[in-house]
Order: structure tokens, then sequence, then C-alpha cells
């Protein structure tokens, strides 16, 4: 799109950015030097870049953003590729979830075929934003490559070029042992640990396989490799975690422990055969550092006490309740660690076991040799223990046996697939629990969710716009700070601007936001009348309960996350 001199100089001149006759000045010079008006205030005027491309941004009627000051979302990163992001010049640097948007800093908003292919590839809205163009190839390069490519493409080199997906077993078995498939592998491993990744995922496509990391949360892609070591890849890995190389038609799970200098993880392994080829995911689980405690994980105040309160009871239920990934079995862990004591006998029955902890007795199930959640729990009520750990209730047979065990003297935890802690109860019915049982042993239900910290070393604080002040007044209500209150501070929230240590991304290491509800006498008799969800968490909330979004405000508040991360996990 071709810009009106003119028009744009007049901007310039309305903002008082230039005065008239310098804008005659430029206007001439544009004429001898024959350019375009944009080029020449970029390249050759004093202007300041920001305000030219304000400027320019207006008349295009699109918004701008000067990308060297923003925090890369990660996320954003991970729905476009290096390949199309460096060939575009173009960086997706923020996603909204609660609208489905991907916002792009380009130079070209224009370019409609672009936008519209990225939006039928991604299936979502894509809003283009204006930025520098330098800006965008400085930041393209740090935000994707993070040295990462550069040490794999020297192990590349060494493979031999006529070795292809499609090569016999004998060759496959030669190039797993030579040293560029393990330097490749080892180079994805110390990654990993480096980046504080929780899961490594490698994924078959039809002409590539992709290496993507979650890390704090979101899976960020950061390695793209030729689909013709894939098998190879993969045949390594399974050897590293003892598993059977020549069987690809099924799942399998395996672990194996890695060490970088001081730090050392286990990982567990499990594939996935794909229409391309075998998936592998690999979670990392930290051997070094020990368990977080209950408040390095975010429970405080009245939250740990109400929790303390009810695994201090000598027998009873405790359900931790949340989505897949949300940080339940680390609670429990911790809670446990807190509870492993000589004179107690703690037995776990998990699928797998994550964290293996000394002086507790850990079961893995096995459904193919008979071992499930509820003949693992039938044989641990014969094994005299005091603690019960169930890495589950999901059918009948286990829930009653669970709340057969709190009935006899036994403190049990268990977790629940649920939404909120309340909803715990009304899903124990559905399970086969009778009310007047579950409400003689649950003391307490909790919910969670994993946020991403606001990075410190980049932590910048702003005051918020009105109406998202007004929105925290209304959710926290009677939880709003005094000091707020009574007008004798401002309310302030914290971002990160973006850095090296957090990737430029503004946030760095996570912690979790809860909802503890303690199951009072007035709680009980609701059970018991089999109310709604609704019912018991308005109650809950009306005797103190702090509900996960309002723990996540108030963690917002503290300069501990942001208000975009809580919605992102925890909006109802």
């Amino acid at each position: 799109m071709i810009i009106n001199p003119k028009q744009l100089l007049q901007i310039l001149v309305n903002q008082k950015i230039i005065n008239q006759e310098e804008a005659n000045i430029i206007e001439v010079e544009i004429l001898k030097k024959n350019i375009p008006i944009d080029d020449y205030l970029l390249h050759y005027s004093k202007i300041n870049k920001e305000n030219i491309l304000k400027a320019i941004a207006s008349i295009y009627n699109v918004p701008y953003v000067n990308i060297a000051e923003v925090a890369i979302d990660q996320q954003a990163l991970g729905y476009i590729s290096e390949i199309i992001a460096k060939k575009n010049n173009i960086l997706p640097y923020r996603y909204d979830i609660q609208n489905n948007t991907l916002y792009i800093a380009t130079s070209d908003p224009f370019d409609f075929n672009l936008f519209d292919f990225l939006e039928k590839k991604i299936n979502k809205k894509i809003i283009p934003v204006l930025a520098d163009s330098a800006d965008i190839e400085k930041i393209l390069n740090f935000s994707y490559s993070q040295n990462l490519n550069p040490e794999v493409k020297e192990a590349l080199k060494e493979i031999n070029h006529h070795f292809v997906s499609r090569s016999s077993d004998d060759e496959k078995e030669t190039v797993i042992k030579v040293a560029p498939i393990a330097k490749i592998v080892n180079t994805i491993l110390e990654f990993a640990v480096k980046s504080r990744a929780s899961d490594i995922h490698i994924e078959p496509e039809e002409n590539r396989t992709r290496v993507r990391y979650r890390i704090d949360g979101i899976l960020n892609e950061k390695l793209s490799l030729p689909k013709g070591i894939h098998d190879s890849l993969v045949s390594r890995i399974k050897i590293m975690a003892e598993m059977k190389i020549d069987e690809r038609r099924i799942p399998q799970d395996g672990r194996f422990n890695f060490k970088l200098g001081e730090e050392e993880v286990d990982l567990r392994i499990s594939t996935l055969p794909t229409v391309h080829g075998e998936k592998i995911v690999m979670r990392l689980l930290k051997k070094t550092g020990g368990l977080p405690s209950l408040l390095e994980l975010g429970l405080r105040g009245n939250q740990l006490h109400d929790l303390e309160n009810a695994y201090s009871k000598p027998y009873g239920i405790i359900l931790v309740t949340g989505p897949t990934g949300s940080g339940k079995t680390t609670t429990l862990y911790s809670v446990l660690s807190r509870l492993n004591k000589p004179g107690v006998n703690i037995v776990t029955l998990e699928d797998p076991v994550e964290y293996q902890i000394e002086g507790i007795n850990q079961v893995q199930i096995n459904p193919q040799a008979g071992l499930t959640f509820a003949t693992g729990l039938r044989a641990f009520l014969r094994q005299d223990p005091n603690i019960i750990l169930v890495g589950e209730i999901r059918d009948k047979e286990t829930t009653m046996l669970a709340i057969q065990a709190a009935l006899t003297g036994h403190l049990v935890f268990a977790t629940l697939h649920t939404n909120d802690a309340p909803t715990a109860i009304p899903r124990l019915i559905d399970l086969g629990a009778e009310p007047f049982l579950i409400s003689s042993v649950l003391n307490a239900s909790l919910a969670q969710r994993i946020v991403r910290r606001v990075c410190n070393y980049c932590k910048e604080t702003y005051e918020p716009l009105p109406e998202i002040q007004e929105k925290i007044k209304n959710v926290l209500g009677d939880f709003l700070p005094q000091s707020i209150v009574q007008n004798q501070s401002p309310i302030r929230l914290s971002r990160g601007k973006g850095c090296e240590e957090c990737n430029n991304t503004g946030y760095h290491g996570r912690i979790a936001i809860f909802e503890v509800m303690n199951v009072t006498a007035a709680i009980n008799k609701l059970i018991i009348k089999q109310a709604s969800a609704l019912e018991i968490k308005n109650l809950a909330q009306s005797e103190g309960m702090i509900t996960m979004k309002q723990d996540g405000f108030l963690k917002a508040l503290d300069g501990i996350t942001t208000l975009e991360e809580v919605y992102r996990v925890a909006e109802t």
C-alpha cells in the first residue's frame, strides 16, 4: 500500500513531531531521492522511528507494536513455525486465549494471502500488527533459536546423506549406535534441563520431525529435524528406556535417568504410533532439589491452615482435583513428605509412580497383571497402613473402597478430575457413593491450576486501566487488601518486559493457584440433601472459602503472576 507523503507529513505536523517547514523540506527530499516517504523517514530522517510507525499505522488503520519492548508469548510462537516466520519476517507475539486470536507483528499488514493461509492452517483469528522490520528480524532469531539448532546441525552433518527412513534394519542398528544420533538426543535432553522444560514432544510429520518443549506450561517448537532420521532417533530413545525397538504398532512406556552437571532428572517415556511414525513424549521429573513445600507451591494463609487441619485428623478423605498437568501429584507428595515419619506407615497406589520418596511404600498399578486401583486398594487394607494415597478415583469400586478405608480409621488422599473443589462431591455421588457416607468421611476438597510466574529479572509494575481495577474489586470483594479499600494505596499489577533469563516471555517459573473447601457441618447438611455443586460453592464462599480465581487475583496483586495467566487457567 503506497502512502500519500502529504498525509503522513501532516499527521507528524499535527502531532508536533515536526513543524511545517521541516515537512516541506522532507517533501522536496523524497522527490530528489525518488523513494517512498516511509523509506525516507525511517532511513534518512532523525525522527523517532516509533513516531513514524505509529503515524503509518494510523493511516493503515491497523494497530502498532514496539516489538522490541514486548514480552513474547511462547504460546503464540508455538502456533507459527520458525520456517514460515523467518521466510515472511513475521513474529507471533501474543495469543488471546479468550477470543482465540493470534497477534502477529509484521512490516506488511496487507499481505492478505499470507494471513488468510495462516488463519486456515492454525484455525485461529489473526490480527496483523505493524512493527519495525529490523526489530522483528532481530527478535525472531532470539525467540526461535535458543542456541539449540547449531549443535544439532553439526551432528546432522556427520550423518551419511544416503541414510533414509526406509533403510534396512541392520543399517538402522548401526546408525543408532553412532555418535551423531546420540549427540542429537543428548542435545535435546540438555536443552530441556537448561530451559526447565517439563515435557519433550518428538513428533513425526509428513516431511519433517518437530521437537517441542513444554516450558512453564506452554508448548514451544524449538527444533525441526529431517524426516530421514526419525526412526533412528526413536530407536535410540527406546534403547535408553529399555523398550522394544522392533515393536512399532502399539504404545509403549519406559523410563531412564539423565544427568547434566549436578542436576539429575528421571525421564518417563511414552511412545504412540501415528500415521507418520511413532511419536515420543518424555516427562522430566527432577530427582535433585527435593520436593517443594506447600508454601513454595503457593498455599498460604487460610487455605494452608484449612488443609493442615484436614490432614491433621487421624482419618477421613482429602480430595485433590484438577485436570491432567495441574500439579495434583506434586501437592500430594508435598503433604505426604510432611506426614512421613518413622512411626507412620504410608502406602501409595499410582499410575505411574512419578517421584520416589524414601520411607514411603509406593506401588505402580499394572492392569495387565490384574493390579488396578481397586485391587491394590483392597490389598492395602491388609497392610496395616496409617495413610493411603490413591492416584485416581475413577470407578465405583475404588470409590467405595476409599470410603471404607476412611471409615475404618485411615487417612486417605485421592485425586479426581473435576473443575473445582465443590464439584468433587456430586462427582463422588455419580461414582456410586452414598451422600451420608461422603458427609461422614470427607475432610476437605482442594482444586488447583498452575500459572506462570512473572520474571523477577525484568519485572515492572503498572497501574491497570480503571475497568480492570473495577473487575479486581468485584472478583475479590471482601478479600481485597484493606490498604486498597481505604484508598491508602493504589491497585498495581506486575508484568515482565522480557529478557534473556525468561527467553523474552516475561515469565520465569510456575506457581499454583488453589481453592480449598473445608467440609463443615453446614456443608455436610447440603451433601446429605444432594445439593448441587453451585449451592455447595455458594455456602463455602459465605463461610470464607477463597476461589481459584480469587487466589489468582490476590497473587497478581502481590506481583507473583498476571491476570492474563489467571484467566488462561481459571476463567469460569
